[in-house]
This record gives C-alpha cells, sequence and structure tokens, in this order.
C-alpha cells in the first residue's frame, strides 16, 4: 500500500552504531545522528504483530520514509523520547522511492 508524502508528517532521527575509544583507548559504542527525516509512523495491529512474530520479528511499528541508500538494520530511530529498532528494511517494489522498516519500539 504506498504511503502518500503528506502523510510522511513526523520528524525522526535516523542513528548509526559508531565506537570510538574512551580517554583509555578501550572501544566504547556510541549512536551517532546520520539524518533528519520526515516519516509515517503506524503502529502494527495485532494480525500483523501475529504475521510478524511468525517471520520471528518483534516488530510492533511500521516506518515509511522517502528512500535513502544505507539504511540497514544496525541503525535505529529516535522519535520524541521513543526509540525505534530497526528489524528489517523494504525497498518498495525496487523503485528506490520509498523505504518500509519494520521496528520494535525499545528502551533509549
Amino acid at each position: 500500500m504506498p504511503v502518500k508524502v503528506g502523510r510522511m508528517d513526523r520528524r525522526v532521527t535516523l542513528q548509526d552504531r559508531s565506537v570510538s575509544p574512551s580517554s583509555f583507548g578501550e572501544p566504547v559504542p556510541a549512536w551517532v545522528d546520520v539524518a533528519e527525516l520526515w516519516a509515517a509512523i503506524e503502529p502494527l495491529g495485532s494480525s500483523e504483530i501475529w504475521r510478524a512474530q511468525a517471520a520471528e520479528s518483534d516488530a510492533t511499528h511500521r516506518v515509511t520514509i522517502r528512500y535513502r541508500a544505507g539504511v540497514s538494520e544496525r541503525m535505529r530511530l529516535i522519535y520524541g523520547n521513543r526509540t525505534l529498532e530497526i528489524e528489517s528494511v523494504s525497498n518498495e517494489g525496487e523503485r528506490d522511492r520509498v523505504l518500509t522498516l519494520l521496528c520494535r519500539e525499545g528502551k533509549r
């Protein structure tokens, strides 16, 4: 189901994992902001959650963004004070127009 651009009315921050050295030279994991994006965020209904669980996913939300190269499951989205861990990325129709992200709401 195509999402109209006007429905992408939520501002989210795309973050990627990074590792930087501590003052003792030890690696310290961190999250780095990659981009501010407009997104459509939809909580999954109970039947959709059931299908996601059958596919071994704990997805709770479907997020649609404009196509952006490099978005992957190792990233996450920050929406207000909520964190959405990306579980899968789908390039709708392989047309490089929009990405559909199945996400699991987690702790920040």
